[in-house]
């Protein structure tokens, strides 16, 4: 924060002899802290040397024109003075400080990675167990085709079995094909109250 200036060629010419601020009969503490100042060089960083003023003899000098109804302005006399910024000088890091700091940025990196790796487990754990799904499904019907293929050779080898044995019975065609139609109308029928009890549990079990 600025808190002096560096005094233009105005305001230095009127501080000195002859200068327009001899007429306004300064005090004498006033003016010997002025010429102080302007006299006083500072050294700040790889600038130059420099004079500075501090604000307060400046509120101080402004204070006293107007006591005086100077025809003087305070503007005037800062014709080409310009605000010093004194250079920022940043403190040292604190050693233990910084360790916390990079303790800390790690943590958070780890915890960040676990949470990453969390959710990319899960993902293939949901894929695992959809492709787990996706093959019990298919072993389901490939049991669906086998149960209802045996059913039908069942039923097609006990009417050709029934139709084979029953011309010792019966001498007609008929007679012979509504015999295995019965035996095999029978079997199909145990088939499938088998079949139906067997999926029952299937389900069960699901």
């Amino acid at each position: 924060m600025a808190s002096s200036l560096v005094p233009g060629p105005r305001l230095i010419s009127a501080l000195g002899p002859g200068g327009e601020l001899e007429a306004e009969k300064l005090p004498r503490k006033l003016r010997a802290e002025l010429e102080a100042a302007l006299e006083k060089q500072h050294q700040s960083g790889d600038s130059s040397p420099r004079r500075l003023v501090p604000f307060r003899l400046i509120r101080d000098l402004h204070q006293h024109l107007r006591k005086r109804d100077s025809t003087l302005y305070l503007h005037e006399l800062l014709e080409g003075s310009e605000f010093y910024l004194p250079e920022v000088v940043k403190p040292p890091r604190n050693p233990e400080l910084v360790a916390r700091l990079e303790k800390i940025k790690i943590q958070l990196a780890n915890e960040e990675y676990k949470r990453i790796t969390r959710n990319v487990t899960c993902q293939d754990s949901r894929h695992g167990g959809t492709l787990s799904d996706l093959g019990k499904q298919v072993r389901s019907v490939k049991a669906l085709v086998i149960t209802i293929f045996n059913f039908i050779v069942t039923v097609v080898a006990a009417f050709a079995c029934a139709y084979l044995g029953s011309q010792y019975i019966f001498t007609e065609m008929a007679s012979r094909v509504l015999a295995a139609l019965i035996v095999a109308s029978v079997v199909g029928l145990a088939e499938l109250y088998v079949m139906v009890r067997a999926m029952e549990g299937e389900l069960g079990e699901l």
